[in-house]
């Protein structure tokens, strides 16, 4: 969930470690820090002296930068990381890098021999911390990520890769480290099991990178190796060595260097006020990119992955499922209970949604004829990821990601890819992310319902016809601007709201629920609107606002219904309708309508309205937006 940035160079790297920190803030965090192996100036024939150094914050990376600049901090050889606090709060003695000391009466018997970050969990850190207590370490920091500093210092012998290689032999859990030694000024090490790392190929090779994400090395370098579970890398200036799980060398053919295009800089704002209000209103650009090119209806269109293998094109795993296991968390998750109504009332095949992080904890019957689709943004999420290989294990081979980075975990260890071109969501809270999402899982619908021959040509085309006209249909919705940010000003002096729909879009009123609560931090919870009467509506009073998601679909009419049961009890509604409803306005009643009914595809559109109206909520109340409290954008670790 936080992020890493590690180099070794023949320049001063501490602006790049800075930089790096700068463009993983989008995954959120709540401290920071930076810390160098800082060669000093010797006398021409004399071994230079060396220190390391590093600064701390619990505040943003902008005053990190300052801490730097104020401190003259240089050096070659370096690590940086944002925190998002797991095991200790988000306070400076807690933030990374953690320094190795002892072992000693107090910290500064020998301190600062081994330097590290980490991300991940460390599963058994209370063993390894009584052990090394024993030992006579000294722990400054409530961390799990300190043990590991202490664990490598007390199993270094002149050699720290070495070191690295005996320490990860002993931990249970998710890791990826970068680490360097004082005694070693000339040399990095890094090494995953569960989190992602990656290596980056400097100019020339004669600089390095480990990284967490390769968007922090945007600008820096684009050549990337992608690190394998397991792997372990020893880099000093100009070479590196990589291993694998079982400490043996992996040839280059292997881990191949990839050219991998990446932002070059913080995106920009422009008009925005925030990120997330620049993302909403991308979706029509980021939904026209997902569907460039489309034609027809194949298969062929989640074949992105490259290295699926043999016997595992699209069009070959369609033809032998017979039902759909979707594994997901969080904005995802609510995009694969759309699908399900998809899914089986379009291509009629069985579809079953998990929470990922539930899934693979509980007893299931697997079936080998079903097709496992993960979804995610950054395609990194953790409990996915486990999710994916315990389905895997219990013997589900077909595989398909929906994912927005091309270069991910999961789209590497799924058979069969769609990624979508939502292009980099900075904001905490998902919003593009999540409307391309179910565009690719309508054409994923479409694609399986042709291949069964469920899906007639004129329904073909109707259907293509829809989808190119979303941008558009999209643009108008997002009109609808100003009379949302009436509606918020009412919400900002709410403490709870309720949302309802029914059918296809009760996901989209929790999904609606998730974002308020996500940034403005109301309470809110999402219902279908049906449950109304069987516990919900003994909460509903004149100060709790009732949301309402209300197309002219099959289940208006009981909707109308639940309405009245509202307004009955003193309720104030607040309803998204389409222009044909017949709701009107009134003093407990307010109404915005939609520009257009848009039938199967409803969903994409109805989700703005509470995007927007949890944005210009969040605004009122002076959240902060984009980096709300203890929420990441990637969450790494379970």
């Amino acid at each position: 969930m936080c992020g890493i940035v590690g180099s070794i160079s023949s320049r001063d790297i501490v602006g790049v470690l800075v930089q790096g920190l700068e463009r993983l803030e989008y995954r959120g965090y709540d401290s920071c820090g930076v810390a160098v192996h800082r060669q000093q100036t010797a006398l021409p024939g004399a071994n230079a002296a060396t220190s390391m150094q590093r600064v701390r914050s619990n505040s943003r990376v902008s005053e990190l930068a300052q801490q730097v600049a104020k401190g003259s901090l240089q050096g070659r050889l370096g690590i940086a990381h944002t925190r998002w606090a797991t095991h200790g709060a988000p306070v400076v003695h807690n933030a990374h890098p953690h320094f190795s000391h002892g072992p000693g009466a107090d910290a500064s018997s020998r301190p600062g021999r081994v330097a590290l970050v980490h991300n991940g969990i460390i599963e058994n850190h209370d063993e390894l911390r009584a052990s090394l207590k024993a030992k006579g370490y000294v722990f400054e920091s409530q961390t799990d990520t300190e043990v590991l500093a202490h664990l490598i210092d007390s199993l270094y012998d002149n050699d720290l890769f070495s070191a690295v290689k005996a320490a990860v032999l002993q931990l249970h859990g998710a890791y990826a480290i970068a680490v360097f030694c004082n005694d070693e000024p000339h040399r990095l090490v890094g090494a995953r099991a569960g989190s992602p790392l990656i290596l980056g190929i400097g100019k020339d090779g004669q600089e390095h990178f480990l990284a967490s994400d390769a968007m922090a090395l945007g600008g820096v370098t684009d050549k990337i190796v992608y690190l394998e579970e397991g792997d372990v890398v020893d880099i000093t200036l100009g070479h590196y060595t990589l291993l694998d799980r079982t400490h043996t060398a992996v040839a280059p053919a292997k881990r191949p260097v990839k050219t991998v295009q990446v932002h070059s800089g913080t995106a920009e704002l422009g008009p925005y006020r925030h990120y997330m209000q620049k993302e909403i209103f991308e979706q029509p650009r980021a939904i026209a990119d997902t569907l460039t090119g489309l034609k027809c209806i194949a298969p062929e269109l989640f074949d992105q992955q490259t290295n699926h293998p043999p016997g595992a094109t699209a069009a070959q795993v369609f033809g032998r499922i017979d039902s759909v296991l979707i594994l997901a968390c969080g904005t995802s998750y609510y995009s694969g209970c759309v699908a399900k109504y998809w899914l089986e009332s379009i291509a009629k095949i069985p579809t079953q949604v998990e929470v990922a992080s539930e899934y693979r904890y509980r007893e299931s019957v697997a079936n080998p004829n079903t097709l496992v689709v993960t979804l995610s943004q950054s395609g990194e999420t953790a409990d996915t990821l486990a999710a994916l290989r315990h389905a895997q294990r219990l013997g589900m081979p077909h595989t398909l990601t929906i994912c927005n980075v091309a270069t991910s975990a999961m789209v590497r260890e799924c058979s069969l890819a769609f990624v979508t071109r939502a292009g980099v969501e900075i904001g905490v809270a998902s919003t593009k992310a999540f409307t391309t999402q179910l565009a690719a899982l309508f054409l994923l619908t479409l694609s399986l319902a042709k291949t069964k021959g469920r899906l007639s040509p004129s329904e073909e085309q109707r259907h293509i016809k829809n989808l190119r006209h979303l941008p558009v249909a999209l643009a108008a919705v997002l009109a609808l601007e100003p009379q949302l940010i009436a509606w918020a000003e009412d919400f900002a002096k709410k403490e709870n709201a309720l949302f309802l729909g029914r059918g296809l879009h009760y996901p989209i009123a929790l999904e609606g629920a998730l974002k308020l609560k996500e940034i403005s931090y109301i309470h809110a919870e999402a219902y279908p609107a049906g449950e109304l009467k069987h516990g919900p509506l003994a909460l509903v009073t004149s100060a709790m606002p009732v949301v309402t998601v209300a197309p002219n679909d099959a289940l208006l009419e009981k909707l109308k219904s639940n309405l009245h049961e509202v307004r009955a009890r003193g309720g104030v509604l607040y309803v998204l309708a389409d222009a044909d409803t017949h709701i009107d306005s009134a003093q407990d009643l307010h109404v915005i309508r939609m520009p257009e009914h848009y039938g199967e595809l409803s969903p994409l559109l109805h989700v703005v309205p509470l995007q927007l109206l949890a944005y210009h909520t969040a605004c009122a109340r002076g959240t902060d937006v984009d980096k709300p409290r203890n929420l990441a954008k990637s969450v790494t670790v379970e």
